[in-house]
């Protein structure tokens, strides 16, 4: 899965504004990850000193700065009265504790930065971990009821966020609010005077701030909704473009892309000039208190209070301290987005789970195959029933085929087989044991199955078909490839057997890869096959082929075959016939026939079809 990701328009401050994702319940969810990380608290607790430590010696490094500054103005100021000289000696040696200082502070900043980033890490790969794991444990009415997509991003989209916004917010927190303090501080020593006016400077800028983030926001709004709109109409003009040629609509299609896009270019400019004024606007009021700074600050070198370095060390703390401000903002959009993430991904990990186990697990030693559906009866919901009564009997070794229009409940019976679904009433037997006295693992390693939906991974043609039993050796693969009827293919191919499939296995056909899953299923040797739809999307000449693959893939085992071809069923021991749920007739194929019911009408109905 890969989503799509929009740029952002520019926000305010020249960044890119985007919208943050709120957590339905964000103390909850961070007290969830913060138990999680219970593990990391050392390291934690590490980080955070480190970080403190980090912050203070580099708040302090103006404030040393300006004792060098005011040795040399008052040095300059002797030597011009001849009184004195310059001490380069004093500043050498302050200069060199300030380098000691910043070292020291680059030398904690590294520490913390190296320990959170394994601490997220090792965060990401635990809760991706934890997600793999519990895939293999979730009922299939899960994934049958969301997107491929949304699962996905469980582990891909939501751990990333998660572990981005923990490794700078963490870290930011730590360090914006220490200095925040640390520069409050420091300005306090200086001139508690000059630091009540630049506090009086905060409101004017927040006002001003305020009054153009207010203007703007309906001009984001609506550029967002209006670029999804364009680029929901681009996509369906590429997606459809043969259409709308085909019914001559380019012109009223260009006109409706224009009428958006420029409603889409009067929100955007709007919305970036306004957002725009937001950085001369800051600028401005910064440039002012710095101007008041440096005014009453000359007043008070002038009388004493304060040396000239004081007044140096200060303009840095002002710079310093708005800084930590719009950090501990950002910081705040980084946890909303961590938090949204943190509960989707534990609200997944709280999923219910199937039981994998039962209390006495029935054995795999001496299982024939023989399989009784007595009297099943299942919905998917509780309002609506799929299956009402479901009952038959498959001998050891026999060939049963499903058959029935579409939505008949063919293909449920397979997954009450399985138990990818429990049964609402009645059971399922396998050699007289209920499905739910086995371990599920254990159950499944009973079947084999083909389906219309093959699956091949990237890997040699060898490794796809060892997949069925992974401790084969190569003459046992081969020989499974033989008796698929697929062998005399491979060895066509460039480096045979360790010719490498590509992703989606498009470097070879559908009825190739449809003969590639049987010989895997040939390979695993398991007691009880099903095979949906197997030949269903392949020409008459490759399904004679997979006809003789499954032929042999069959003997001696109990197979239940879910076909529409009924051509493709004629030869089995029992053919089950359903319709809206229920079993309403079953019998071998000229049985069935004779009987002139609603096989036979089916059967006779696809002859006409074919024949037409």
């Amino acid at each position: 899965m890969s989503e799509s990701h929009r740029q952002p328009p520019r926000g305010p401050m020249g960044r890119g504004r985007m919208s943050v994702e709120r957590a339905k319940d964000f103390k909850g969810s961070m007290k969830k990850l913060l138990r999680h990380m219970g593990t990391h608290r050392l390291s934690l607790i590490l980080v955070a000193i480190f970080a403190v430590c980090s912050t203070v010696f580099n708040v302090v490094g103006p404030k040393v700065l300006s004792q060098a500054t005011t040795a040399l103005f008052n040095g300059l100021v002797a030597k011009v009265q001849g009184t004195g000289g310059i001490d380069f000696a004093l500043i050498g040696r302050i200069l060199l504790i300030l380098m000691g200082l910043y070292l020291i502070s680059a030398l904690f900043a590294f520490l913390q930065g190296w320990l959170m980033s394994g601490v997220t890490q090792r965060v990401c790969y635990g809760l991706r971990r934890d997600i793999s794991q519990k895939i293999h444990r979730m009922p299939m009415k899960y994934f049958e009821s969301r997107t491929v997509g949304e699962v996905l991003s469980r582990i891909t989209n939501d751990v990333d966020t998660l572990g981005q916004s923990l490794n700078q917010s963490v870290t930011t927190l730590i360090t914006a609010t220490t200095t925040l303090v640390g520069v409050l501080v420091m300005m306090l020593t200086i001139s508690p005077l000059m630091t009540a006016l630049v506090f009086l400077m905060l409101p004017l800028s927040a006002v001003l701030v305020a009054l153009v983030v207010r203007r703007s926001q309906k001009y984001f709004v609506a550029q967002q909704k209006y670029l999804g709109v364009i680029n929901g109409q681009v996509e369906e003009c590429y997606a459809g473009h043969s259409v709308i040629r085909a019914f001559n609509r380019e012109e009223e299609t260009v006109a409706e892309f224009d009428a958006t896009n420029a409603v889409l270019f009067r929100s955007a400019w709007l919305s970036q000039f306004l957002s725009g004024l937001m950085q001369p606007v800051m600028t401005f009021v910064g440039n002012l208190g710095y101007v008041t700074v440096a005014v009453v600050g000359s007043m008070l070198a002038v009388s004493g209070a304060i040396g000239v370095g004081d007044i140096q060390a200060f303009i840095q703390y002002v710079r310093q301290f708005t800084q930590p401000i719009s950090q501990v903002a950002q910081v705040f959009n980084m946890l909303q987005s961590m938090a949204a993430a943190a509960e989707r991904v534990f609200a997944f990990l709280a999923e219910k789970e199937e039981d994998q186990t039962a209390d006495q697990p029935v054995s795999l030693e001496g299982i024939a195959g023989q399989v009784t559906f007595d009297h099943v009866s299942f919905g998917y919901t509780p309002e609506k029933t799929v299956i009402h009564d479901f009952s038959a009997q498959v001998e050891p070794g026999k060939t049963v085929a499903i058959v029935g229009p579409t939505g008949a409940g063919k293909t449920t019976m397979v997954k009450l087989l399985m138990r990818f679904y429990d049964v609402n009433g009645g059971a399922i037997r396998i050699d007289g044991h209920d499905v739910r006295d086995f371990n599920r693992s254990e159950l499944r390693e009973l079947f084999g199955m083909v389906l219309q939906d093959t699956w091949l991974f990237k890997g040699t043609i060898l490794e796809n078909i060892r997949y069925g039993r992974l401790d084969a050796t190569d003459e046992e693969v081969i020989a499974a490839a033989k008796a698929a009827h697929v062998h005399h293919f491979i060895q066509t191919l460039p480096g045979g057997y360790q010719m490498e499939l590509n992703e989606d296995a498009s470097n070879v056909s559908q009825g190739q890869k449809q003969l590639l899953t049987i010989a895997r299923a040939i390979l695993a040797d398991n007691r009880i096959l099903i095979l949906d739809e197997a030949t269903s999307s392949v020409d008459t000449r490759t399904e004679q082929l997979i006809q003789q693959a499954m032929g042999n893939l069959m003997k001696g085992r109990t197979s239940f075959v879910i076909a529409h071809r009924l051509s493709t069923i004629k030869d089995a021991d029992l053919i089950l016939v359903m319709r809206d749920g229920d079993i309403v007739e079953q019998g071998t194929h000229q049985q069935l026939l004779a009987q002139n019911g609603f096989y036979a009408g089916l059967y006779n109905a696809q002859f006409e079809d074919i024949g037409e």
